[in-house]
């Protein structure tokens, strides 16, 4: 079964092809960075207009990559939320356009599904059941996750999300957009333990985050330096390394007790946030202690892709799940309302809680 997968939720226009007996074929991104840079984050009208731009020609260069038509395929796939609706909407009804034109089914996938599953592309994919940490720009959440579909939420941010945090630091430190790849970057050339920030909520039970504190936190450590006259390059890339430990340091000390109170031996990491290498480094070194694996894409994947979308959606194809006539457009979608793998799709489950 070959499915064409489109990912339109934000500012990334990504497109791929999946055969479910080949695996993945192709895929293509367009980055919409260079355009919201000046205006210091993303602006949605324009976000949605470039996809209406980018998105025909993408698909049709994943095409000849692939070396398909357009009547090779068997399925499509697109991110229906959470994520900006104009945005949204571009994809779904570029699908459903297809969709109906190819006469094959559409489905409208959840966008965290997508990566959560997006590990699954790789040479050694985890088994279920596994642990997932979800950190990228909007969200950051831990689920026990049984099958696709079968999600228990273990916990999650309380306020602000661990990307939305690394972006609000690099506005605090004069960085450009987009931030978190700007900070994680300039803390490397910080000097550790110069200064020391609070690891926010890890001094009591549960599996909920919060980073609001910490931002604050951080402003505050900025302000001081910079009304001491201290604020200098070096300082900001002090400041820059210390608040980067603590998110680090808060995420693994939360993976750690969800392992340990789940008794699960697999940690996916999954989300934007999951490229960061120092987390990565923090992770496996804790995993190796308590005898668990973790695993996580390629860090093209863990940014937003097409190849995400196409693998999620063909498992959910093949199962027999497809959109109705209705184009879904969700903003804010709670993933444990999806449908496991063995029960029919039905649009009352994309309803907004």
């Amino acid at each position: 079964m070959l499915i064409l997968g489109i990912e339109t939720s934000c500012d990334e226009t990504g497109v791929a092809l999946f055969d479910t007996g080949e695996g993945l074929l192709a895929h293509a991104l367009y980055s919409q960075v260079a355009m919201h840079a000046d205006y210091g984050g993303v602006v949605p009208e324009l976000a949605s207009r470039d996809h209406v731009r980018k998105l025909l020609p993408l698909c049709d260069d994943v095409l000849a990559k692939a070396s398909r038509t357009r009547q090779d395929i068997d399925g499509i796939a697109y991110t229906a939320g959470p994520g900006l609706v104009g945005a949204l909407m571009v994809g779904g009804s570029v699908a459903h356009a297809l969709g109906y034109a190819l006469g094959v089914p559409v489905l409208g996938v959840h966008h965290m599904e997508g990566h959560l599953l997006a590990p699954m592309l790789e040479e050694r994919p985890p088994a279920f059941p596994f642990i997932a940490l979800l950190v990228s720009g909007g969200h950051t959440q831990l689920v026990k996750v049984d099958g696709i579909g079968e999600y228990q939420l273990l916990g999650e941010s309380v306020d602000d999300a661990a990307g939305e945090a690394f972006d609000k630091t690099a506005k605090m430190l004069g960085l450009d957009y987009p931030g978190g790849p700007q900070v994680a970057k300039l803390a490397e050339q910080g000097t550790p333990g110069r200064f020391r920030f609070p690891r926010p909520m890890t001094d009591r039970p549960g599996l909920d985050f919060s980073f609001s504190g910490l931002k604050t936190y951080t402003l505050n450590t900025v302000n001081d330096a910079r009304e001491a006259g201290e604020l200098d390059d070096q300082t900001r890339a002090d400041i820059a390394n210390a608040f980067e430990a603590a998110v680090v340091d808060t995420l693994v000390i939360k993976c750690r007790r969800a392992l340990e109170e789940t008794g699960v031996r697999r940690l996916v990491m999954a989300g934007g946030v999951s490229a960061n290498r120092r987390l990565r480094a923090a992770l496996e070194t804790m995993v190796a202690k308590h005898r668990a694996e973790v695993f996580y894409a390629r860090p093209e994947f863990c940014t937003d892709n097409g190849a995400m979308i196409a693998y999620a959606g063909a498992q959910r194809l093949m199962a027999g799940q497809r959109d109705g006539d209705r184009i879904l457009a969700v903003p804010r979608w709670p993933m444990d309302t999806l449908p496991p793998m063995n029960e029919p799709r039905r649009e009352g489950l994309v309803s907004q809680k």
